[in-house]
């Protein structure tokens, strides 16, 4: 029997070469494969995608290859494919689900595999626990390594670009971005998205400037992940430059970053709410608001001076996904940089972000930064951030104690709610709140919080900070 496998958020990830092999590929892709065997489904065929990371394209291949000789068709991306075109694929080609090699945001020495079920969204836990539970048994793991060759035929390889810009043509006023003649400077991160975001980007824009438009397993030595701290070249060269925008993905292109004029960073929740704003003040679209419990109020404020629903979800976009796919909401969304939309698949789409930011812009013939203000005026302002601790598993216990015992007040406010659907998050009656969680992807504890002023908004940080030590 081989290494326990365990998914977590967003997939199963792991170190290269230690539990992220191509023997433990092909195990976890058996299990797959049983279980749409098991459904019926795999008459459906599947999508095989991947990014840029080491390997990548090789252990694709290795799990198209174990499904091919299971009997499941495989259309295989010939090229790095970003995450919300490999459920285009599986949504426009009423595929039984799609594999996807990738890692996301997690530094360069990790790989990771995703399974998207068949209507495109991040398989939800019920269904992770069970391909962990056979690909944990032995029986799963001597099949992951079974035969090749017999089933060669059945895969093809397919190439997402055509279908995914015709959808995002149907997403996006490309054209407002033609008559704002907007110029953009794009950072790819050397990730899947370097053909997608550029080929869409240039067909709308006055003028493109791209960096790290190539792939590069190491990422630059950067990382692939799109914060304010990876995006500072870009913020740089939109200054310079001059330029209406940067636009940001990370490495499979699910995350989104956005630099305004002048080379500001939009913090991803400001970017969330304005947006929000903007798509039922000139869209005028139908529908509520999905957000993960980690994700702004500003949405919550949004929503009421609109006369929309809210809907709260735990952090995992496979729990915002039925929000989008029952039409209850025209937006979903995380503060970690994910967002989807009415009409799309219920996966994060950091292209579709970036675009949607360009027609913005164009249309409002303002920049962000002026949108938040104006944002504030009419909703009240709120200031959020998130901090990341690394700490070892008897940290983690000794704070979970500490959090059994909910406070009456808190950094010297008072308690209105306590909310225990992912980790726990206290509300208060001023409208601030914290919220301490376990990563479902890396081995730390996130801190967030939000308050009316950055003052407020660090006093709560520091008590958190305390908590945590």
């Amino acid at each position: 029997m081989g290494a326990l496998i365990r998914f977590g958020t967003s997939g199963w990830r792991a170190v290269i070469a230690e539990e992220f092999t191509v023997a433990n590929v092909r195990r976890v892709a058996s299990a797959i494969a049983t279980g749409l065997l098991a459904d019926g489904a795999a008459g459906r065929g599947v999508f095989v995608g991947f990014d840029t990371r080491f390997l990548s394209d090789r252990f694709a291949r290795e799990a198209a290859e174990v499904l091919a000789a299971r009997g499941i068709a495989v259309a295989l991306s010939p090229a790095p494919v970003p995450t919300p075109a490999i459920a285009v694929a599986i949504v426009g080609g009423r595929r039984a689900g799609g594999i996807n090699i990738t890692a996301s945001h997690n530094p360069p020495e990790y790989n990771g595999l995703k399974f998207s079920t068949a209507d495109g969204a991040p398989a939800r836990p019920e269904v992770t626990r069970e391909i962990e539970a056979r690909v944990n048994s032995e029986d799963a793991g001597a099949g992951g390594a079974g035969g090749r060759a017999p089933a060669a035929a059945r895969i093809r390889e397919l190439d997402m670009r055509p279908a995914y810009f015709r959808q995002i043509g149907r997403l996006v006023r490309l054209d407002a971005v033609r008559r704002g003649r907007l110029t953009l400077g794009l950072d790819p991160r050397h990730g899947a998205s370097i053909a997608y975001l550029g080929g869409l980007a240039r067909s709308a824009a006055r003028t493109v400037a791209a960096i790290h438009d190539t792939a590069d397993p190491r990422f630059g030595g950067t990382g692939p992940d799109c914060g304010e701290e990876q995006l500072r070249p870009l913020a740089r060269m939109v200054r310079s430059r001059r330029l209406h925008l940067g636009l940001a993905t990370d490495g499979d292109g699910d995350r989104f970053g956005i630099v305004d004029r002048g080379g500001f960073f939009v913090p991803p929740n400001l970017f969330l709410a304005v947006l929000a704003d903007y798509l039922l003040t000139e869209r005028r679209m139908p529908g509520g608001i999905g957000r993960s419990v980690a994700t702004t109020h500003l949405l919550d404020a949004v929503c009421a001076q609109h006369g929309r629903k809210l809907y709260e979800t735990p952090v995992g976009f496979k729990y915002l996904g039925e929000y989008l796919t029952s039409h209850r909401a025209f937006l979903v969304c995380e503060e970690s940089a994910g967002l989807s939309v009415r009409g799309h698949v219920p996966e994060k789409d950091g292209i579709l972000a970036g675009l949607l930011a360009a027609e913005m812009v164009a249309a409002r013939r303002r920049s962000i930064r002026d949108q938040v203000r104006d944002l504030f005026k009419k909703v009240g302002p709120l200031y959020s951030r998130r901090i990341d601790y690394h700490i070892d598993a008897a940290a983690r216990e000794r704070l979970a104690r500490r959090l059994e015992d909910v406070p009456s007040t808190f950094a010297g406010r008072r308690l209105a709610s306590l909310n225990t659907s992912d980790g726990r998050k206290m509300i208060f009656t001023d409208g601030s709140w914290i919220l301490f969680r376990p990563s479902g992807t890396e081995p730390l504890v996130r801190c967030y919080a939000e308050a009316r002023t950055p003052r407020a908004l660090g006093s709560l940080l520091a008590a958190g900070r305390a908590l945590l030590t």
